[in-house]
């Protein structure tokens, strides 16, 4: 049974290798496979990327190099990226906090600085000159009077949800307002998101479908 065995899909190649099979094997296989690859390639004279599937099983960044070398020596093939039915703890640790939220209910005074990985649910104060930060999304249900962002340091697909109207400065990546210059409305529904033109917006909660699709999807469109 080959080791590596190529495969065709509506976006693109895939090279399947074989979970039960060595590295070295791999590679005497892998390079069979593209020597008659490139000669047929060679005709076409066209780019191709392959994506490399390895099902249950996780290679070091070494074992990848070396698989990325062996295609890349060729002509007009290169590596798309690495598929793997197995996830690595900083791939499941990230995919944990996409669903999580982190409650929070503390005081951040004036100086302080929060930094939170992931969304958070905030029930606690901002005092003038206090900071929350989040990567990800902010909900918040407390007293906010210093300065909040929203996918810190510089993801604009994240948002700020709720009441504001007493913040410092809001911020979502890398847009800002500051609030004494542009006021926001004195109410628990105000969604603050960038829009497409890289420009800071107000909406509200029952616009949340029109303002983020995807975020709307990912709670179900149940508002």
């Amino acid at each position: 049974m080959q080791s590596a065995v190529l495969k065709g899909t509506q976006s693109g190649y895939e090279v399947i290798l074989n979970e039960s099979s060595s590295l070295e094997q791999i590679n005497i296989d892998l390079k069979n496979l593209l020597n008659r690859l490139s000669e047929s390639n060679l005709k076409k004279s066209e780019d191709i990327k392959l994506n490399i599937r390895i099902g249950n099983r996780l290679f070091s960044q070494e074992q990848k190099n070396t698989i990325m070398e062996n295609i890349n020596s060729y002509h007009g093939l290169s590596v798309g990226h690495f598929m793997s039915n197995v996830l690595t703890k900083e791939d499941a640790e990230a995919k944990f906090k996409q669903k999580y939220i982190e409650p929070m209910s503390k005081t951040i005074r004036n100086g302080q600085e929060v930094n939170i990985d992931g969304d958070v649910l905030f029930f606690g104060n901002v005092h003038e000159g206090g900071k929350l930060f989040a990567s990800g999304n902010i909900y918040n249900m407390g007293n906010i009077k210093g300065i909040v962002q929203a996918g810190y340091p510089d993801n604009e697909d994240k948002l700020i949800i709720g009441n504001l109207h007493n913040a410092q400065q809001v911020r979502v990546g890398e847009q800002y307002d500051i609030v004494s210059d542009n006021p926001i409305n004195n109410k628990e529904s105000t969604v603050v998101y960038v829009n497409d033109l890289h420009l800071l917006s107000y909406g509200k909660i029952n616009e949340l479908k029109e303002i983020n699709p995807k975020f709307f999807n990912r709670i179900g469109g149940i508002i």
